[in-house]
């Protein structure tokens, strides 16, 4: 029982800190700091509207891949059967 807390543990540790990257790129980067961002340009498009339309989501995948990572890392380290 207490390897299943241990492993529980790391598995919230993990989703919290992959959510707070996630609030920072969805919220902090598109909308609080738009008017920074839109000083630069990407593909001729303000830097701000790229963050807020493409960013985001592709952030959000990214962290799904790297949440998939840690948690089978995590499963071969308590020995989880898939």
């Amino acid at each position: 029982m207490k390897q299943f807390e241990k492993y529980w543990k790391t598995n919230l540790k993990y989703l919290v800190i992959l959510l707070s990257f996630w609030f920072v790129l969805g919220l902090v980067f598109p909308v609080l700091i738009v008017d920074n961002l839109n000083a630069y340009r990407l593909a001729g498009f303000p830097l701000g509207f790229w963050f807020g339309m493409q960013g985001t989501q592709i952030s959000f995948v990214i962290l799904i891949f790297i949440y998939v990572y840690l948690m089978n890392r995590l499963d071969n380290k308590y020995d989880i059967d898939k």
